[in-house]
């Protein structure tokens, strides 16, 4: 540890595209909740002091698993992207480091209960879901849970092997629907999730309600997901939560 700062070592990476990728690491992160985040990153730049930069990643492995996961997209640097060009760069034993707090309220302490879950993730906003779909609580929660995770591509489908594995395990409590807007693929529905929701596809497609009698959402993803998401949700009668006003849809944007 420098300072107040946790150094890290990266164990494996997990390329699913050339842009979206997966490091696995072992560092003494402290206690975390699932769905919670922490910041990562590398000490920057040619000339001393270099600068410790850090980002926000939702951690994809359960509080129990080890090693620590995060997935990430990596954006050019004539893209604005400062940091992930050089994540990207990393490989099985590099150093990198994280702050000394993981943080987030993405998390089921405080939601309701609720017959179903029902998970909307877009892009990387899957990350946090793997965290609570791999944590016990979870299911000891909820009876029903729903996974739809959109994405362009097929390859950008991340961890379909893991939610698989969740689907033989859990049978017909857990329910996973892939979403693309950029290919066709047997099984995913096309468009984006926000026009699923209002079109009521989704609900055919699970066989399940989504009221604010029966459902809980989550919603993570882009700043744009989320909002056109909580839009489509709140015109079928649902409601955001708060602490002082209980509702049946909590939210994460990424950027």
């Amino acid at each position: 540890m420098t300072d107040k700062f946790i150094e890290g070592r990266i164990v494996e990476r997990v390329d699913f595209t050339n842009s979206l990728f997966a490091l696995r690491f072992e560092a003494d992160l402290p206690n975390f909740s699932a769905g919670q985040y922490c910041r990562a990153g590398l000490f920057l730049g040619d000339a001393a002091p270099r600068v410790l930069t850090l980002r926000p990643y939702s951690l994809v492995n359960s509080p129990e698993d080890r090693p620590h996961e995060i997935l990430l997209s990596l954006v050019a640097a004539a893209e604005g992207g400062v940091l992930s060009p050089h994540l990207h760069a990393l490989t099985a034993g590099d150093r990198l480091w994280f702050g000394p707090r993981c943080n987030g309220g993405f998390t089921l302490q405080k939601i309701p209960p609720a017959n179903t879950l029902w998970c909307f993730a877009a892009g990387t906003g899957i990350g946090p879901f793997l965290s609570l779909l791999r944590s016990t609580p979870t299911w000891e929660k909820f009876s029903q849970i729903v996974l739809v995770h959109g994405a362009r591509h097929v390859p950008e489908l991340a961890y379909r092997e893991r939610l698989e594995a969740l689907s033989c395990r859990y049978g017909q409590r857990f329910r996973y629907v892939s979403m693309l807007t950029g290919d066709t693929h047997p099984g995913s529905l096309s468009g984006r999730i926000p026009a699923a929701i209002t079109d009521g596809r989704l609900i055919k497609k699970t066989g399940l309600m989504l009221t604010a009698s029966d459902a809980h959402c989550m919603v993570c993803g882009s700043t744009r997901m989320v909002a056109d998401t909580v839009s489509a949700l709140m015109a079928l009668g649902l409601r955001p939560h708060r602490h002082d006003q209980p509702g049946q849809i909590t939210t994460e944007a990424y950027g």
